[in-house]
């Protein structure tokens, strides 16, 4: 652990690669109790910004981080503060905030590679427009598809042959008068993110763009849950990398929300899990059923996320929580999601 003094005098900016270009000490974390003066705040505040490795803060008491350290918060990757509910986005609450820091720890150790470069996309993209920061996102998700840590998943999940064809439409539209309504329609497969759902859901968007009498678009799942996210057995099938590049941001749906934001409300229910939240995270307005629950797990698989996930989330989230709920694969209940923005609205009746 260091103090932000230390991370003013430079501790942090050591070289990232050590011998065989293994990354050393890929996170460090920052005590936020630490007493400093406003001069040192500064000087720490603009050399996380530029800092390779994770910052971490820690702050044990609970309550607003100190004013004098509010910028240096700012430019880490979160904060774990002792506090329940916290209302700053730039914090996660936690019951130990030294538990959930060595709890980090283990995760980023576990999947480096996929660690670090979630924290820089987030970085980086957090300023652009969203079909540029969708690009960095799948460029570095095409690059952490040659990872030891992707690998190793693929020889931990095994081969799987590819999924059946659906055996009905995949994604339902429906007309209602000024209103169009789409309905993920493939049960029999938690409504997976896969080549049909994705395909069909884009035809649907698609169709709204072109027609302007189409003025509002409501989105839901049929059965159980909204979406399971990507479908795990097509995962690493792509002829190639730029393909995959290609089919991720130019066939995906996440830009084609983000166009229809003003118009487009979601239903969601059960269990949304990576793309389950990232696409819907794009629409203007999030409707949760009681009991939903929120996943982002690609971190785990040696990956980030890749459907727009390092985008739309932390647009409504933040990104220092954003990159604890991508790093951990917590599980994120709606309550919390409504309190933290993710959704707009608890409805039982949805």
């Amino acid at each position: 652990m260091i103090s932000p003094q230390d991370l003013a005098d430079g501790v942090a900016d050591t070289p990232l690669l050590g011998e065989g270009a293994v990354v050393d000490i890929p996170m460090l974390v920052v005590d936020l109790d630490i007493a400093v003066d406003a001069a040192t705040a500064v000087r720490a505040a603009e050399r996380a910004l530029h800092s390779d490795r994770l910052l971490v803060g820690v702050q044990r008491t609970p309550g607003p981080v100190p004013e004098a350290v509010a910028d240096l918060a700012a430019g880490l990757d979160t904060t774990f503060v002792a506090d329940a509910a916290p209302v700053d986005r730039r914090l996660v609450g936690a019951r130990d905030p030294d538990a959930a820091v060595a709890e980090l720890r283990d995760v980023v150790a576990a999947n480096v590679h996929a660690a670090i470069v979630l924290g820089q996309v987030l970085r980086l993209s957090e300023e652009l427009p969203v079909p540029q920061a969708i690009d960095v996102e799948s460029l570095a998700y095409s690059t952490l598809l040659g990872t030891p840590g992707f690998r190793r998943w693929l020889q931990q999940r095994g081969p799987r042959p590819l999924p059946p064809p659906a055996p009905q439409d995949p994604v339902l539209m429906r007309r209602e008068a000024e209103r169009l309504h789409i309905t993920l329609n493939r049960p029999e497969r938690r409504n997976a993110y896969g080549a049909e759902v994705r395909d069909g859901l884009v035809e649907a968007l698609r169709l709204a763009i072109m027609d302007d009498t189409i003025t509002s678009i409501v989105l839901d799942g049929a059965g159980p849950v909204f979406s399971a996210g990507g479908d795990l057995d097509e995962f690493g099938t792509t002829p190639d990398l730029a393909t995959a590049h290609l089919i991720r941001t130019r066939a995906g749906a996440a830009r084609l929300v983000s166009q229809l934001a003003d118009r487009m409300e979601v239903r969601v229910h059960g269990s949304c899990v990576g793309a389950g939240i990232e696409v819907p995270a794009f629409a203007g307005r999030i409707v949760a059923a009681p009991g939903t629950v929120f996943r982002l797990p690609e971190v785990s698989m040696g990956l980030i996320p890749g459907a727009g996930g390092t985008v739309g989330v932390p647009r409504r989230i933040g990104r220092w929580r954003a990159f604890w709920l991508c790093a951990t694969g917590a599980a994120l209940d709606a309550g919390t999601a409504l309190a933290w923005g993710l959704v707009d609205e608890i409805n039982s009746g949805q």
